[in-house]
């Protein structure tokens, strides 16, 4: 059995200039005012924008994402709207097979340190699991079959795309620290780079949850980059 940490990685090509330039366009039609724009129009119009409450300028521009993380964190992203969702099945992904190295990967909960007691009987109940479900399959289960016996904490890969006003949504909701520490611990460092990037469109909402950014309680996830062909 493996155990890794949670990442995500950004798929979308990612020129936040080209982006802003979009928007900006794309609001500016309202008001037929495009004979503003220049070099460095975008980011003041976009903030009066926004700070207008006139978001639905920004859904003209999406960005799509891998996250990889453990299943219940999951069931809590397939809930947002508007947003397209493809994820690792486990009536097709047959882990005995030697594309997943005969074995499951599984998420490092945050919440425990090794040495602690309820970090062992997970770590014995996730054991336990692959053992069971590795036997089921010899025993002539397909997948789609012994997947009932997989815990929570099974690894699961899953692309998101939103557009910039759900993401704004999906950041401020799952960055709280009501939110799940496992899903605050993907969020938390998405919101970062997205800032660092898109400062006009997130620094907000950044703000709020700085804090628990500089000084998270668990070790965030990691930032794998943006993908490239």
């Amino acid at each position: 059995m493996r155990i890794i940490e949670p990442c995500f990685q950004i798929l979308t090509p990612f020129d936040s200039q080209n982006i802003l330039t979009r928007i900006e366009h794309a609001g500016r039609t309202c008001y037929k005012s495009e004979t503003q724009i220049s070099a460095e129009s975008a980011v003041k119009f976009i903030k009066s924008i926004i700070q207008s409450g006139h978001l639905s300028v920004i859904e003209h521009e999406s960005i799509t994402l891998k996250f990889i993380c453990d299943r219940g964190v999951t069931h809590e992203l397939v809930r947002h709207r508007l947003a397209a969702y493809s994820q690792e099945s486990t009536r097709y992904c047959n882990y005995s097979g030697e594309k997943f190295g005969n074995e499951i990967t599984v998420i490092k909960p945050p919440f425990w340190s090794e040495n602690d007691i309820k970090y062992k009987i997970w770590l014995k109940t996730c054991e336990i699991c692959e053992k069971n479900y590795l036997d089921m399959i010899s025993q002539g289960a397909r997948p789609q079959e012994a997947r009932s016996i997989l815990p929570n904490s099974l690894k699961t890969e899953i692309i998101m795309s939103a557009n910039l006003r759900e993401w704004r949504h999906v950041l401020d909701l799952r960055c709280q620290k009501a939110a799940h520490p496992q899903i605050r611990q993907i969020m938390l460092p998405l919101l970062k780079t997205f800032n660092e990037t898109l400062t006009v469109i997130f620094n907000d909402i950044y703000k709020k949850y700085k804090g628990s950014i500089e000084s998270p309680p668990f070790p965030l996830a990691n930032y794998q980059g943006t993908y490239s062909t």
